[in-house]
Order: C-alpha cells, then sequence, then structure tokens
C-alpha cells in the first residue's frame, strides 16, 4: 500500500503524528498534548507545573523551548519522512507563569530536498511568550509503510 497514494495530505499527517507519539515519552512525560496537526504545521499545549517553575517563579526557559521544539517536531515530520533538528533558537518574549496553558503553534516555512525551516510561536492567552526557529534535516526512513519499503521487506 502506498500511503501517499490512499491518504489525504491531512490524513497522512494525522497518521505520522500518530505514530510519532507513540514513541514520544518526552512530550507525553511534560504533559504536552497535540491539539492540531496539518501538513506542515502541528498545535501542541501544555500546562506549566510547579516543577517547571524558575527560581524567580516563572517557566524555566529550558520548558518553553522544549515545548516549542516538541511543536516544531510533529510540524515537520508530517509528510511521511523521518525528520530531526538541526538547529533551533528561540526568542523569550514574556515569561510563562505557574498554571498557564501554553500552546505552541508550529508552521512550514520552507521544505527543499532534505531541509526544512519552521517557525513557532508559543503563547498564553492572547499573550505572545516566545518565538522560536527551527531548521530540521530528513533522515531517511519514513512513519508509515510506502510501497518502497514494503518491496524492500519482500
Amino acid at each position: 500500500m502506498n500511503v501517499k497514494a490512499t491518504l489525504s495530505p491531512e490524513d497522512l499527517a494525522r497518521a505520522c503524528a500518530e505514530a510519532m507519539w507513540k514513541e514520544d515519552a518526552a512530550s507525553k512525560g511534560l504533559g504536552m498534548e497535540i491539539v492540531e496537526i496539518e501538513p506542515g504545521r502541528a498545535t501542541l499545549a501544555m500546562t506549566v507545573q510547579p516543577h517547571m517553575v524558575n527560581g524567580q517563579r516563572f517557566a524555566h526557559g529550558g520548558f518553553i523551548f522544549t515545548l516549542a521544539d516538541s511543536a516544531f517536531a510533529f510540524a515537520c515530520n508530517t509528510h511521511n519522512e523521518r525528520v530531526v533538528a538541526a538547529q533551533g533558537n528561540i526568542t523569550f518574549i514574556r515569561p510563562g507563569k505557574l498554571g498557564d496553558q501554553l500552546i505552541a503553534t508550529a508552521r512550514e516555512i520552507s521544505r527543499s530536498g532534505r531541509s526544512g525551516i519552521y517557525d513557532v510561536r508559543v503563547t498564553s492567552g492572547d499573550e505572545v511568550i516566545a518565538e522560536f526557529r527551527g531548521h530540521s534535516r530528513a533522515i531517511g526512513g519514513t512513519w508509515l509503510p510506502t510501497a518502497d519499503s514494503e518491496t524492500k521487506q519482500k
């Protein structure tokens, strides 16, 4: 079965996210939830828990980065290619606070060959908390079986 030929791009994106989510102990362990998946896009949510605040009593930047990085990862893996981060950069704009539900919305900016660029906005309500830019690299392999992978297995 060639999944690209049998699934719509939206269904393919969701199926890839489901396959990836099964293996993602880090995102699940931090209480993240997938809110929405589309081709080249992903929205994840995470509530700031007591163990996520720093000495200033704000959300530790590392947790905000991790949420943005997870949204980035899900967005760049929606095309049934296994993709990893090559580089990521974040700008913190406002602090997240204990109990805030942070929403990270990732969108594909460019995808060419094995490389991609994705922007992620992290918000709490109407406030922008951080802006993240990630560069991705395809590493080979797929999340779902393809006609090529089935031929190789026979």
